[in-house]
């Protein structure tokens, strides 16, 4: 009931602000479990997508985002969890694995996952490497991969943070990627390079962005 309010108030909001652009919507499978993966640009890029795809989305965030104190902190667990946030602990030694099992729970339910490969928003704006947790859930679960590209986000909310700006906002949904050919083969490392390779390279085409073949934790850090 939540998830309901929600989408439909600060639905109603965003759509009367920046009236976003919707293309390929017809992409995403109407019923059964499915990857949505995407360009991560700014913070609000989540609550796009949730918005504008009929089905639930669901997302692992920071715990932290759940964890606050007081009316605030009750305020903003009720906004993520709302938005499709399941909270996981990613700062400790079993993070990756604990978020990966999470997915993958959430996909042999029948449920829609959104995902962004490069792990992190981009520094700079340009799309990073993927990381390989993506190839291992659509592997495990054999569930579709559908590349997504928002386009826009970043002068919405340039750096991702402050307040957000007025502007025109495009969220592009690719043909849905099927890679049942590589059926038991979630433990070779090279077949999970080729298939996150594969849809970065979708969602770079989708999005217009430069490509940079190196993580983008790196490059933040440097």
């Amino acid at each position: 009931m939540s998830r309901i309010v929600l989408k439909a108030i600060l639905g109603f909001v965003m759509r009367v602000l920046y009236r976003p652009k919707v293309e390929g919507m017809e992409r995403i499978p109407a019923t059964g479990p499915v990857i949505l993966a995407g360009n991560h640009v700014t913070f609000i890029d989540s609550l796009f997508l949730s918005l504008v795809v009929k089905r639930p989305v669901y997302f692992i965030g920071k715990d932290e985002y759940v964890t606050g104190k007081g009316l605030k902190g009750r305020a903003m667990a009720w906004f993520f969890t709302s938005s499709g946030m399941i909270p996981v602990d990613r700062d400790g030694g079993h993070g990756g694995v604990a978020a990966l099992m999470t997915g993958r729970r959430i996909l042999e339910e029948g449920s829609v996952f959104g995902i962004y490969p490069e792990g992190t928003r981009s520094p700079d704006g340009r799309l990073y490497r993927g990381r390989t947790g993506i190839a291992r859930l659509t592997l495990m679960t054999g569930a579709p991969v559908v590349p997504f590209a928002m386009v826009g986000t970043d002068k919405v909310q340039p750096g991702g943070k402050g307040r957000p700006h007025i502007a025109p906002v495009t969220v592009r949904f690719g043909a849905p990627l099927d890679f049942s050919r590589y059926d038991g083969m979630d433990r070779d490392r090279y077949v999970l390079r080729a298939v996150t390779d594969e849809v970065m390279s979708e969602v770079m085409e989708l999005s217009g962005q430069e490509y940079v073949d190196i993580y983008a934790t790196k490059a933040r850090a440097a």
